[in-house]
């Protein structure tokens, strides 16, 4: 059955200027291998005029013998009032997971569109979106990807999907797509970034050496919003012990340390917490079950005070508390939960007795405002009508996790690429991958010390989605903004040591 694409003939009159191509027919339960259409549309972004086109395709992934295999959903923004394309910075952005679409950052950070939310993220009605005066669209044109089962994103007919699943088969297939893209839309001499969020930072990290050692295409910069580990070995008390910080920032932020404490900000509470947490705790956990008993009490008291237990529940896990508990436990005595993902978001579960929340409240929240908002947005806006399921988080499982590299990846493309910086964007009240793990993950991926000043770390006071706080949104976008000049200046020398 086939479903035909009307054209986008819904968009607001004030910022559709003009269809430049119409909708192709389209597959009910497979996507077109290869197709789009773009229209020209005028925002105010960044106290600027941009007029910009929005491309809406799929492109193929292409096999071994040169036929397409799947056909990767993507959306393109590209100023149109801002001199020669080709020289314009190119950010390509990817999500994570694995298996989500690109939907977060594309209506909730970087794009010119942004659904509607209330200032601290939380979901409102009616649902939808409208212009984002935030976006990086006025420095820099972006696409946004989704891999294979994201979004509208499949694989074709009859082509097994498998595999696209796991760690080195998700970067090679796509660099494989990129180099696509940049091929087809002449962009081999505009400055080139990648942005990845959570696993998407996994996915960039590993794009970068991917695309310039087997596709000669060399970067400009790397953005990791909420990194995951990329590979950096940290188990046994490393990991135990680099939570602390972020248990006090959640702690704070709820009230629930002792007056002293609550009455420091933020800015001055976590380096007194991020120094004892390595200088102290760390070695204490490595010294195990031979740590004198009194020193064992005095850390443990430590601990509670940062993180708003108390000794006795801290000294039950042998200073080790797991994040899943600390979400349950911080505030249990008033019968709620913290979010995973955003612990500044609270829940509420069957009971109150147990060791982990029925759901984590913030990633609720975000379903809820986001898949009306993005079903609208392409099916009404853009003008994609199909019967295909967009996916927020698609089937991908088993996840082949086997060879994650990824983090000495991005150092080689560091080491071998002068002009290549990198920016790291963490929320204190992530959970999920938090932001001192953020800050090991930078020192421990340049044990040498020799790259550093081609690293960034901005921490946001908000979570895994630091853009969906509204102060944050205009902080965090700014902050790429002078990302790219910084990386754009350093380029106008040659590249060398």
């Amino acid at each position: 059955m086939n479903i035909r694409l009307s054209p986008p003939f819904k968009l607001a009159a004030a910022t559709l200027l003009i269809v430049l191509t119409a909708p192709p027919l389209l597959a009910q339960t497979h996507p077109p291998a290869d197709t789009s259409w773009s229209t020209a549309v005028r925002a105010s972004i960044n106290g600027n005029t941009v007029e910009y086109t929005r491309e809406f395709g799929f492109q193929p992934v292409f096999g071994d013998e040169g036929q397409p295999v799947a056909a990767l959903q993507y959306t393109y923004y590209v100023r149109t009032n801002d001199g020669p394309t080709a020289r314009r910075p190119l950010v390509i952005s990817f999500n994570g997971g694995p298996g989500s679409a690109s939907l977060w950052m594309h209506i909730g950070y970087t794009s010119p569109v942004q659904l509607n939310i209330d200032p601290e993220g939380l979901p409102t009605q009616p649902y939808g979106i409208h212009d984002n005066p935030q976006s990086i669209l006025d420095v820099a044109d972006i696409v946004y990807v989704n891999p294979v089962n994201t979004g509208f994103s499949r694989a074709l007919k009859d082509v097994d999907e498998k595999q696209f699943f796991g760690v080195e088969a998700d970067i090679r297939y796509l660099a494989e797509w990129i180099h696509t893209f940049v091929s087809r839309k002449d962009r081999w001499t505009s400055p080139k970034y990648l942005i990845g969020e959570s696993y998407g930072t996994t996915r960039v990290s590993g794009l970068a050496a991917q695309l310039q050692n087997r596709h000669w295409m060399f970067l400009n910069g790397v953005v990791l919003v909420s990194p995951t580990g990329l590979g950096v070995g940290r188990d046994g008390p490393v990991r135990d012990a680099l939570y602390a910080p972020y248990f006090a920032a959640t702690a704070w932020y709820h009230g629930q340390l002792e007056a002293d404490l609550q009455a420091r900000d933020l800015d001055d509470l976590l380096p007194e917490v991020e120094d004892w947490t390595v200088s102290t705790l760390l070695p204490a956990l490595a010294r195990g079950g031979s740590l004198p008993g009194a020193e064992r009490t005095q850390l443990a008291a430590t601990l509670a005070r940062y993180s708003g237990l108390d000794t006795e529940t801290v000294l039950q896990h042998n200073l080790r508390v797991p994040t899943s508990f600390f979400w349950k436990e911080l505030l249990r005595h008033e019968g709620l939960t913290v979010g995973r993902l955003d612990s500044r978001y609270r829940g509420t579960d069957r009971q109150d007795a147990g060791i982990r929340y029925d759901h984590d409240p913030a990633l609720t929240a975000w379903n809820h405002a986001f898949a009306p908002a993005i079903n609208h947005y392409l099916r009404e806006v853009v003008g994609f009508k199909t019967d295909l399921q967009y996916n927020l988080f698609g089937p991908v499982s088993p996840w082949d996790r086997s060879s994650d590299q990824t983090g000495e990846n991005l150092r080689d493309a560091m080491a071998s690429n002068p002009y290549l910086h990198v920016l790291v964007q963490s929320g204190y009240f992530d959970g999920g991958t938090d932001y001192f793990n953020a800050k090991y993950t930078m020192w421990n991926l340049d044990p040498a010390g020799r790259l550093q000043d081609r690293m960034a770390f901005i921490g946001y006071r908000s979570g895994h989605m630091m853009y969906l706080r509204e102060e944050d949104l205009a902080t965090s976008n700014e902050d790429i903004r002078q990302f790219i000049r910084t990386s754009l200046k350093a380029a106008q020398v040659p590249a060398g040591y």
